[in-house]
């Protein structure tokens, strides 16, 4: 949810119930949604939530999203009355054949990333409508954002796609400090989102195709070397599907 004065702003909101849980906490009047992609846990709550206020719900145009007032192909801007606000939409294709991502850069603090099921802390979403070409030019669409940028994604994955990435790259220091610190958030209750970019560069095995570490356990585990980095990314992402 992004909050400005009174006004929220839910993201993929896959159940009502916290939403207005939060608003009532909060007194916060909701002011419209964002849908990444058309997954149930994604949109589930869009029904409930306009049936008792009537907002904009802005959603992919290739994708059948329930309630949805604008559809948005790559390159729209959206701006939320109530929101300071401005997003840009990235075409991310890969989870699904339409999803999107949402980019802003605020005037006083970093960029702002909402990336549904595209890219998560430490791992990337699995491959249910689109293909591995896809995933990979979109993960490499994001990890070209400016290394600052605040990486909201929309699942809490963190500490399960760290193990995997350990077995990856056994060897990276960044890794073993990355999910010291993740450990300590989760045993105190706290998320360990949003991350960066630039922590993602350094941690996420799916944007580090290239690191020779990496590139020496895909071969070993796959007995092959990948021909390319689509081809690296296809192998990687089956390893962990099957993990």
């Amino acid at each position: 949810m992004i909050v400005d004065g009174r006004s929220a702003l839910v993201v993929d909101p896959g159940d009502a119930a916290p939403v207005w849980a939060a608003c009532a906490a909060q007194d916060l009047d909701l002011c419209g949604i964002l849908v990444t992609h058309h997954h149930h846990d994604h949109v589930g709550g869009i029904a409930a939530l306009c049936a008792r206020r009537a907002v904009p719900v802005w959603g992919p145009a290739g994708e059948d999203i329930p309630g949805r007032t604008v559809a948005l192909d790559d390159g729209a801007r959206v701006h939320v009355p109530g929101i300071a606000l401005e997003f840009t939409v990235l075409a991310v294709p890969g989870h699904t054949r339409g999803h999107i991502a949402y980019y802003a850069e605020p005037a006083d603090s970093a960029p702002v990333l909402l990336c549904g099921d595209t890219l998560f802390s430490a791992g990337c979403g699995r491959l249910f409508e689109g293909t591995a070409q896809q995933m990979h030019a979109s993960l490499q669409r994001l990890a070209a954002l400016p290394e600052a940028t605040r990486v909201y994604c929309a699942h809490e994955y963190t500490m399960s796609n760290l193990q995997f990435a350990a077995r990856v790259e056994p060897g990276s220091a960044a890794l073993h400090d990355h999910a010291a610190w993740c450990a300590q958030q989760r045993a105190a209750q706290l998320p360990t989102l949003p991350s960066t970019i630039g922590q993602e560069l350094r941690i996420n095995p799916f944007l580090r195709l290239d690191a020779p570490e990496l590139r020496a356990s895909l071969s070993g585990h796959c007995g092959r070397s990948p021909r390319d980095a689509v081809d690296a990314f296809a192998l990687l992402r089956r390893w962990k599907d099957e993990a």
